[in-house]
């Protein structure tokens, strides 16, 4: 699915760049542009996966997600106005769900970070997740079928986002005996904050299609989630829904 998802993003972006390229060697006139805004907000919301995990770090437990907010600023190339650039900056956030059997000890003095099974008959938390929180500076290719309409016009978006982590922690509700019994009550929260096994950049390669306000997004973590030699290497892979004035 990601694969194919990526790929249909390309394909659109690509095509879209051919058309615009078309148009403008044909010797399209100029688009008066001066009623366009030239920022905007940008809001993200949608699921995220890490790929290639092993056997070891089990997945699940909760729909691991993502949410993020940017201030972009658009700026339309003069020799061809379907085209622009736009670059900004915002806070990211990925939370990752685990099988509720599995601890992610984050504050462990160990080389690499240890993701335990916890067998059936122990005490266990019902949910575990690992929640990360990044800066983020995007940079967007951007296609527009309308450029002096935006809000009525097909679009096409493909980028680089850079980040930097600026806090990691678990959050592990609700402890339960092997018959499921809350052991504290359900409002028992336990909480480990530490950036040390984690990747301090973010770089993740980024693609959106869509009309109007809406599009669907893609993005995939290039450069890994883990610290290089501090575990096993998996990459982060997003994909949800933009609203955007694009």
């Amino acid at each position: 699915m990601k694969k194919v998802i990526l790929s249909l993003i390309s394909l659109t972006v690509l095509g879209f760049a051919a058309k615009a390229q078309t148009s403008s060697t044909s010797g399209s006139s100029k688009i008066d542009l001066t009623g366009r805004a030239s920022d905007h907000l940008m809001f993200q919301i949608g699921t995220d996966t890490w790929t290639g995990a092993p056997d070891s770090v089990k997945l699940g437990g909760g729909t691991s997600r993502h949410f993020n907010v940017y201030f972009m600023y658009d700026k339309p190339f003069k020799s061809n106005q379907h085209f622009s650039v736009a670059y900004g900056a915002g806070i990211g956030t990925s939370n990752i769900f685990f099988d509720n059997h599995t601890n992610v000890d984050l504050k462990s003095g160990a080389a690499t970070l240890p993701f335990r099974h916890i067998d059936s008959i122990s005490n266990h938390f019902s949910k575990v997740k690992l929640a990360e929180i990044y800066l983020h500076a995007p940079l967007e290719l951007r296609y527009y079928s309308d450029p002096k309409n935006p809000g009525k016009s097909w679009k096409a978006a493909a980028g680089v986002k850079v980040g930097i982590l600026m806090k990691a922690y678990t959050k592990s509700k609700n402890l339960v005996d092997r018959s499921g019994n809350s052991v504290y009550g359900k409002t028992y929260v336990e909480k480990e904050i530490n950036k040390r096994f984690l990747n301090a950049t973010d770089i993740s390669l980024t693609g959106r299609v869509g009309y109007g306000l809406l599009s669907l997004d893609a993005a995939y973590l290039v450069n890994g989630v883990l610290r290089d030699g501090y575990g096993p290497k998996m990459n982060r892979f997003s994909v949800g829904i933009t609203i955007s004035g694009l």
